[in-house]
């Protein structure tokens, strides 16, 4: 077994420079990010909640009776509390509180990006760790995952899907470093996954990747452990029996009552979600099973070119020879668990790449090692001359700037972002890829909106949840007097986002305008993603 490098203060001091990095470019870049359907949904949930703790913290005996409890806790209820909480109180303290936001949307998201930016530091820790690795490479990886133009969109997000992928990769680490003896990291295992059961319901799966490892890993040599009459599974593996359920149940009120009833309807919401539509190679998809090549093109086209060939050079390198290492067969085993739903002929249709996401800090930290290894065969070939010590870091300049050009070119329009390997959004237009999702494309509009609205005009706001219409309009992005509906007879002014299946929604607006001619549009890259009429 190959020792592990021990971390330092130095690597503590890169780990909160690429923190603070990382969340500044988050927060300069939120404004101009319209409100995502989901978010909607949460904010309200976040201010049933907030009202909850404000009652906690002024009526203690009443907060805590049944009855008021499923009042407060009922919003949402078909998600984990531990986000929506954190959105919630950092709503009440950093934006009514202390003031330290002068918009509420920033508020409410600020949590989500802090956990998302927990997770670009613990994927340096983790790839600064292996020896065969060191501190540049983990840098490498975590800028890597930084840097994935649909990772950085959903990093702003009061949304789970970034925090999700941030705690599954916690707990990941907290394991692999449980097995090296002691109770510590076990513990921490154990408090880890509860937090992340109460974040999302991708968790489930994650003990399974760790039971795989354990198997192929110590398998043999826990029969004989056995035989002996000795323990041999991890403590982890007893910290996530014992504690991860404590934690889950402390952190989600909603539970604390009617327990077993309602975390099965819990578990029915997900294995038996809803559809919705989704366009791939130019066919509209809303019932399983999806194409079999969904995913895999998918992150093809989304994942910069790079960091994918850096990926499949460091997974080749990490298992060229036998038998398997112990840390790099955990990231192989964490990250096609993370793909698994989508190999079955159930899995529902629901949201895209964000849904398989938890699996790309484990896809970075593989591109850490092969980064890793073609800076080091490179570096030897010059060893000689007098600049060979520069080489690394050329190396991972030049594995980073096309990333960096792309995360900062795709904002706002994340999730009509797509790598040259498909020709760009041009490219992925043309082979008919979704163009765009969750109507959050409204704030591409809206100078256009209260430039162009009559006083007190009614919006039709198309795939844009109500809710994030309403946040846009509390944190004056579009005026107070506008009233946003999903009425198109009602309106004077309509939002179209492009989805193929909603072509019978301008087709209705044709109808009621009497013409054809939007008063703006924006475009990515000169697709047209969104579009605005007039009456």
């Amino acid at each position: 077994m190959i020792e592990a490098r021990k971390l330092d203060r130095w690597d503590a001091a890169v780990c909160v420079l690429l923190s603070a990095l990382y969340l500044t470019l988050l927060l300069s870049t939120v404004h101009d990010l319209g409100y995502a359907r989901d978010e909607g949904f949460y904010f309200q949930a976040a201010r049933s909640y907030e009202a909850w703790f404000e009652l906690l913290g002024s009526d203690f005996r009443r907060a805590m009776e049944p009855a008021t409890v499923d009042r407060y806790w009922s919003a949402n209820h078909e998600h984990p509390a531990l986000m929506k909480s954190l959105f919630a109180l950092s709503h009440r303290y950093l934006f009514s509180g202390w003031q330290l936001f002068r918009e509420q949307g920033t508020a409410y998201r600020f949590p989500g990006m802090l956990v998302s930016t927990l997770g670009v530091a613990v994927t340096y820790l983790w790839g600064a760790r292996e020896r065969e690795m060191g501190r540049l490479a983990g840098v490498v990886s975590a800028l890597s995952l930084a840097l994935m133009p649909r990772v950085f969109y959903h990093s702003h997000l009061a949304c789970f899907d970034m925090p999700v992928t941030a705690m599954l990769l916690l707990t990941s680490y907290a394991y692999a470093r449980s097995l090296e003896g002691g109770w510590g990291w076990a513990v921490a295992t154990g408090i880890s996954y509860g937090l992340l059961l109460d974040t999302k319901h991708n968790a489930w799966l994650l003990p399974a990747a760790f039971a795989v490892h354990f198997l192929i890993t110590r398998g043999k040599q826990a029969f004989s452990e056995l035989r002996a009459w000795r323990w041999p599974v991890p403590h982890a593996f007893l910290a996530m029996l014992l504690l991860s359920p404590l934690v889950f149940y402390a952190g989600w009120p909603w539970i604390w009552h009617d327990t077993l009833p309602r975390l099965r309807e819990y578990a029915n919401f997900h294995l038996q979600h809803e559809y919705y539509n989704m366009e791939f190679l130019g066919q509209t998809y809303w019932k399983p099973p999806m194409p079999r090549l969904y995913a895999w093109l998918m992150t093809l086209a989304t994942v910069p070119g790079v960091t994918l060939l850096s990926f499949l050079l460091g997974l080749g390198f990490c298992f060229r020879r036998r038998p398997f290492r112990s840390t790099p067969l955990l990231w192989l085993l964490c990250l096609l668990m993370c793909y698994a739903p989508w190999w079955s002929n159930t899995t529902p249709i629901f949201g895209g790449t964000k849904h398989w996401m938890t699996a790309y800090p484990f896809l970075c930290l593989f591109a850490g090692r092969g980064f890793a290894l073609v800076a080091s065969r490179i570096a030897e070939s010059f060893r000689a001359r007098s600049w060979a010590f520069a080489i690394p870091s050329a190396v991972a300049l030049s594995v980073l700037l096309g990333p960096l050009y792309m995360t900062l070119h795709s904002t706002p329009w994340g999730l009509s972002f797509y790598t040259p390997l498909v020709g760009g959004a041009p490219g992925a237009a043309s082979l008919g890829l979704n163009r765009t999702f969750w109507g959050y494309t409204t704030g591409a509009l809206q100078g256009e909106i209260n430039q162009r609205a009559p006083e007190r005009a009614y919006v039709f706001v198309h795939d844009t949840a109500i809710a994030s219409w309403e946040m846009l309009r509390a944190d004056h992005r579009v005026r107070s007097d506008l009233r946003g509906g999903l009425s198109i007879p009602a309106s004077a002014l309509a939002l179209l986002h492009y989805e193929p299946h909603m072509r019978r929604v301008e087709y209705q607006t044709w109808v009621e305008y009497g013409h054809d001619a939007p008063i703006a549009i924006k475009a990515y890259e000169g697709v047209p993603i969104v579009w605005l009429y007039a009456r």
